[in-house]
């Protein structure tokens, strides 16, 4: 029986939204929920307790919609916090970093694998700890990048941007340096700055995108589980955030890449 419930989404902010992008491409019949708490990012310097904290609670809103699944589309919150969301709750809930480390060992030449985060990502050892297991011969080399969330969210991420380009050089070079071949874009921001990116790491450098990954991987989970809604319909897509909306439609035409003539509805997350 075809299920018509929505799909939960949420992020820090509205970096999340480049995995609704490839939701909407993969999943067009599904009604998807993206909540961004845009009152509280950025997510990666905060300790492991407040992130669990922002976690429930941004799920609890979530699931006030009676939702079928959920996407994490944080890569803080999918490294610090998923175990604890997945045993607290009785739905699917995918995040981020077991899809990726998948695609990104699929795609490496000489199991040389980089990764860019956010501070607490890295801190948490998720991904490496991932990777490892998937391939105990993979050699790997993280690091965080604070800047990169609050620059994507201000606009910052274009070709020719020569902040963003000078600060993504300096974050780049220790892993081109150690000779990285594959290069995990570990938070659902840095899709936006892939062009920046593979500019500054030439051809020789596959990059893996969180958000794309996370994706898929729920797709192939609501088949298997037979929650997929009927094929033929178009999904609607509901939108809230934390903070003033004012900015919302701008924004995330930018992430969705397509126009977006509808604004986000503003939410009291410490009602959650």
């Amino acid at each position: 029986m075809a299920d018509t419930r929505p799909i939960g989404v949420f992020d820090s902010g509205l970096g999340g939204l480049t995995a609704v992008r490839v939701l909407r491409r993969i999943l067009p019949e599904e009604n998807l929920v993206y909540f961004g708490d845009t009152a509280r990012v950025p997510y990666g310097g905060r300790s492991r307790e407040t992130l669990l904290k922002y976690a429930r609670q941004d799920l609890r809103f979530l699931r006030s919609r009676d939702l079928k699944a959920v996407l994490v589309a944080c890569g803080t919150v999918s490294t610090t916090s998923l175990d604890t969301l997945q045993a607290e709750n009785d739905l699917p809930i995918v995040g981020v970093v077991e899809p990726t480390c998948r695609r990104a060992l699929a795609v490496t030449r000489r199991r040389r694998v980089g990764m860019i985060a956010t501070l607490a990502s890295v801190r948490s050892g998720a991904y490496e700890a991932a990777l490892r297991r998937l391939d105990p011969q993979v050699d790997v080399l993280c690091r965080p990048c604070p800047l990169f969330v609050p620059l994507v969210e201000n606009g910052r991420f274009e070709r020719g941007d020569v902040v963003i380009e000078t600060v993504a050089r300096e974050y780049l070079s220790p892993l081109l340096e150690w000779g990285a071949d594959t290069l995990i874009l570990g938070c659902t921001h840095y899709p936006l700055l892939e062009d920046v990116l593979a500019d500054i790491c030439g051809p020789g450098v596959t990059l893996v995108s969180a958000g794309e990954e996370s994706a898929f991987e729920l797709k192939r989970l609501l088949t298997a589980r037979g929650l997929r809604a009927p094929d033929g319909r178009r999904g609607e897509a509901e939108y809230y955030v934390s903070d003033q909306p004012e900015d919302f439609e701008r924004i995330a035409s930018v992430f969705l890449q397509e126009p977006v003539h509808h604004a986000a509805r503003r939410i009291d997350i410490d009602k959650y």
